[in-house]
């Protein structure tokens, strides 16, 4: 007889709702420790417009068998590789808006480990995702690799039907599973079935996703099941990785529906540019060798540390010879005109949160797009078509991300209601735990989602 321990059950599944996105991996730790989700082999559906794949640059590996020291060194945008190096997630699948274009679409397997020079967590991965940030090494550095199967999956926001339906106002139209019913195994299971024109996810009018797939002569009217970003199609991606049997998080940032840029309201135009002068990556060539990559790392993670180095220096010593000293590094010319912009504005600039924002700026710029009511709509509807073809999770954690604005103040609270009344009618009662409540939300947050 096995000696395994039984894994237990949620009568009633749990959602998880924070603030800052790190905050949930508390609470998948606590439903790994009480056996509803197994040790190893934990498989991470994630909707976001960021991937949050990004490792702790400088944290020893070990700290993630620390749980009370893990959790404060975690970040919003490095909380997920963390739990796979443990041995707790194997599987992660990127659902991203097509606004979001980080990391190359399609299945990429890679090894996570224990970098045997500075006993950090490095990665496998070649995308440029993990080059800009320097995390890349050869496999034969890493001690103690685990295997992840990323799987990054775009979604289109669902096309509203054409005709109203008599008695529903616009947003039951946008959403019929919103409308409950009753459902023939017991649960509550929306009411109207979406109509077929819903069952295609289109980008928006006027984005350029929508302009090129126009352009190639595959319009709504040939729109086949099977191409990318239909219906079939992602939920075919998904169970490509995700048995019926297997236990996962479904993960929800609702930064997914409607993404900020916050750095846009704390710089000029301007002041971007020079930004994004200043932390250019380098993208390698695709055909680069072993030899070339690790080059590319080395020259990456210089040109990082002294940038770091120039905004620790003018915080301590904020003066035209300090800055002058810095802008004769090579590629840093531009570092004079971006203080003297600066002050313009402030006389004593955020220089950490200067760097901050640098540190989004290299190949791909950090997404910004602030949806319409519409479009929210259309994702969420996405959302609940592809979930409804998938197993119940174990449970659900949610992110706000709303006090560091990556989703836009004024529209979370009305998307957080309509994703969780999908839930609802999806998985029947929920446990809602609003975490989110005992932020502080007069406090500057100061965190940076990196892409």
């Amino acid at each position: 007889m096995s000696s395994a321990p039984r894994k237990r059950f949620y009568q009633k599944l749990p959602v998880w709702v924070v603030e800052d996105h790190h905050e949930v991996v508390h609470h998948i730790y606590r439903a790994v420790g009480s056996r509803h989700l197994p040790h190893s082999n934990v498989q991470l559906v994630h909707l976001d417009s960021h991937p949050d794949l990004l490792i702790p640059v400088n944290m020893s590996a070990d700290t993630v068998f620390d749980k009370d020291k893990l959790l404060s060194e975690l970040s919003i945008e490095n909380w997920i590789m963390p739990m796979v190096y443990a041995g707790h997630v194997s599987c992660v699948v990127w659902l991203h808006p097509y606004w979001s274009q980080q990391i190359q679409e399609g299945e990429h397997r890679m090894d996570v480990g224990r970098e045997s020079s500075t006993s950090t967590i490095r990665v496998t991965c070649k995308d440029n995702y993990f080059l800009s940030d320097g995390l890349y090494v050869r496999k034969e550095q890493l001690e103690n690799s685990k295997p992840l199967r990323l799987s990054v999956v775009r979604v289109h926001p669902v096309k509203p039907p054409h005709t109203s339906v008599k008695g529903l106002d616009t947003k039951q139209e946008l959403h019929p599973g919103l409308c409950k019913k009753a459902r023939t195994d017991g649960r509550e299971d929306g009411a109207q079935p979406l109509s077929a024109a819903s069952d295609t996810l289109q980008p928006a009018e006027g984005s350029n996703i929508q302009e090129q797939h126009n352009s190639s002569g595959t319009g709504e009217e040939d729109h086949d099941d099977d191409d990318e970003g239909s219906t079939s199609y992602i939920v075919e991606r998904i169970t490509s990785v995700l048995g019926k049997t297997d236990a996962y998080v479904l993960d929800i940032d609702l930064d997914f529906f409607s993404c900020k840029n916050p750095f846009k309201d704390l710089y000029s135009e301007e002041e971007y540019s020079i930004l994004k002068e200043l932390y250019n990556f380098q993208v390698p060539d695709p055909s680069a060798d072993e030899d070339e990559l690790d080059e590319c790392v080395d020259r990456r993670t210089h040109q990082l540390e002294d940038l770091e180095a120039a905004f620790a220096d003018l915080l301590e010593n904020d003066d035209d010879e300090t800055v002058e000293r810095w802008s004769r590094n090579p590629g840093m010319s531009s570092l004079t005109r971006l203080v003297s912009s600066l002050k313009t504005r402030n006389p004593n600039p955020d220089y950490e949160m200067v760097h901050q924002a640098g540190l989004t700026c290299d190949s791909v710029e950090l997404p910004h797009h602030i949806s319409s009511e519409e479009e929210i709509d259309g994702l969420v509807s996405a959302a609940q078509l592809f979930l409804k073809a998938l197993p119940r999770p174990t449970l659900v954690t949610m992110s706000r991300s709303s006090l560091d604005e990556y989703c836009p103040v004024e529209q979370v609270d009305s998307v957080q209601s309509k994703v969780l009344a999908v839930l609802e009618d999806l998985y029947g009662d929920l446990d809602v735990y609003k975490e989110y409540k005992n932020c502080n939300r007069d406090s500057p947050n100061g965190q940076t989602k990196s892409h």
